[in-house]
């Protein structure tokens, strides 16, 4: 990785940090195609059955760099940033086998708000925030917020949030179902690791089916989904992890979870 993307492993997890605190984490080229590495090198690890995606700093992401944007000598342009960029971003957190955590610890603006709402689980600081604030340049949510946002909070609220790019608390994220929980501040690393450790000490091939039900959801007719969900009850019932879960809960033990 380089200096912009840091990538920890250990006991089944990947911690991906964004890391340009001195620009409230805002994406560069460099700092999204590196992140992309990152998904990438986690999806293809087989040790690893949880990603968590935080920052270093006071803020989690203030979305593009607009001095990028604006440098004729770089001259990238919103085609290929949208594209190469944060397209590949959503569609690898949403199409990752693996659940990805947002461990929010400061102002998610932008393009972060939306890459932070496209993760299976979002856990906030209350010091938190979360702007749409494409509207306060002249530009559309992109990063999958057109999508995203509405079936997390409803169209109307989603609309208006959009077009007016109001700044919303994490305890009203919270309230409103647009993320799991908001915790306090002194705790929020605590419950961050506690989160991930959870999740990681899970079935990780019950996870996986879960999360690829819920995707497929989106665009599902209700006897699709249910046609969908007795393949994969099928599929988990013959995973090792459950007959291991369930003879250990007959006999009052904690199961060895192996993964398959």
């Amino acid at each position: 990785m380089s200096e912009t993307i840091q990538l920890e492993k250990t006991n089944h997890i990947a911690f991906i940090k964004l890391n340009r605190p001195e620009a409230y984490n805002a994406f560069t080229r460099e700092m999204a195609l590196e992140l992309i590495s990152a998904l990438d090198d986690c999806d293809a690890d087989p040790t690893i059955r949880v990603i968590s995606l935080s920052a270093n700093g006071k803020a989690f992401c203030a979305g593009q760099d607009l001095k990028e944007v604006s440098d004729p000598e770089r001259n990238i342009g919103f085609e290929r940033i949208v594209e190469e960029h944060y397209n590949a971003i959503i569609r690898r957190i949403t199409k990752h086998k693996k659940p990805v955590i947002a461990a929010v610890n400061g102002v998610a603006a932008g393009a972060g708000a939306n890459i932070a709402l496209a993760c299976d689980i979002v856990l906030a600081s209350n010091k938190a925030c979360f702007i749409q604030a494409f509207s306060k340049i002249g530009l559309i949510p992109d990063s999958g917020g057109t999508y995203i946002l509405p079936r997390l909070i409803g169209y109307a609220k989603a609309k208006a949030l959009a077009m007016l790019g109001d700044k919303l608390s994490a305890e009203e994220a919270e309230n409103m179902g647009m993320i799991y929980k908001c915790v306090d501040a002194s705790e929020f690393e605590e419950k961050h690791l506690e989160l991930a450790n959870q999740l990681a000490s899970l079935p990780p091939l019950g996870i996986q089916y879960t999360k690829k039900l819920f995707e497929s959801s989106m665009h599902n007719s209700l006897d699709q989904q249910l046609e969908l969900e007795k393949e994969y009850q099928v599929r988990a019932g013959h995973t090792n992890d459950y007959h291991e879960c369930v003879k250990a809960f007959i006999e009052k033990r904690k199961p060895e979870i192996k993964g398959t």
